[in-house]
């Protein structure tokens, strides 16, 4: 895929509430797994994007983190108000693009090169506008559950605290990383809303109105395991090391 045709845009803003210390106030993305950023580890496996071609959003002493990543065009989310937003944030740099974006997270360190890959191929493949990643997991995590028909198409996401007991059944899992046709997503990014409890703007509310705009959606199905695994807490960056050092990424 040449550079040109593809974007990443990497969502970075987060302080890490729950990893915060009295001697360790760092942005989650500059905690170490390894010896390395939480970021470092997502960078590398997205090293077929060129950094020029990678957006940060960053937010909480994002200087740090600008001054972590030199190379990388940022975008600043401030305030933080849900992940729809932050990828609104980077309206700027996506403005004139028209190829496909993928959109991750800079606290999965866990995701692998040929994931991303696997991803952007099946969206290609489909002629899609939007491709979601759903992955399945041997752990019980409480994740969104991906709703589709027989041909892998999108039905819905449904929250796991609102699923019925069929719904929870369901193993193909909400990972958060999507593919999007550019124009797409600027357009249903222009069309959120934040009428929920947290008055936040969802980036799992784009895929269904992509698909009410006539856009075709497709989920991309994947044995992730640990892969699936974000950090937000001390017992989970441990979690984390430990597969990295399994992987001889250490």
């Amino acid at each position: 895929m040449e550079q040109t045709s593809l974007k990443a845009v990497v969502l970075a803003a987060g302080k890490g509430t729950r990893m915060q210390s009295e001697t360790c106030r760092l942005p989650k993305v500059l905690r170490e797994a390894c010896g390395k950023p939480l970021l470092h580890h997502v960078l590398r496996q997205l090293d077929f994007v060129a950094p020029a071609d990678t957006v940060l959003v960053v937010g909480y002493l994002h200087e740090l983190v600008e001054q972590a990543f030199p190379g990388y065009p940022t975008a600043l989310q401030e305030p933080q108000l849900g992940t729809g937003h932050a990828v609104l944030c980077a309206r700027e740099q996506l403005r004139d693009f028209s190829g496909t974006v993928l959109v991750c997270y800079g606290d999965m360190p866990l995701v692998r090169r040929e994931t991303y890959r696997t991803l952007l191929e099946a969206h290609r493949a489909a002629g899609a506008q939007c491709t979601l990643l759903s992955g399945t997991c041997e752990e019980d995590l409480p994740y969104g559950r991906v709703l589709t028909d027989g041909e892998d198409n999108f039905l819905a996401v449904v929250e796991d605290r609102d699923c019925t007991p069929e719904q929870k059944a369901i193993r193909d899992l909400n990972v958060g990383i999507y593919a999007f046709e550019c124009p797409w997503l600027l357009a249903a990014l222009d069309q959120l809303r934040n009428d929920n409890a947290q008055k936040e703007y969802y980036l799992t509310d784009v895929p269904a109105l992509i698909q009410a705009a006539g856009g075709r959606v497709k989920v991309c199905k994947a044995v992730l395991n640990e892969q699936i695994l974000g950090v937000n807490t001390p017992d989970q960056l441990a979690e984390t090391e430990r597969f990295l050092r399994q992987r001889g990424e250490a």
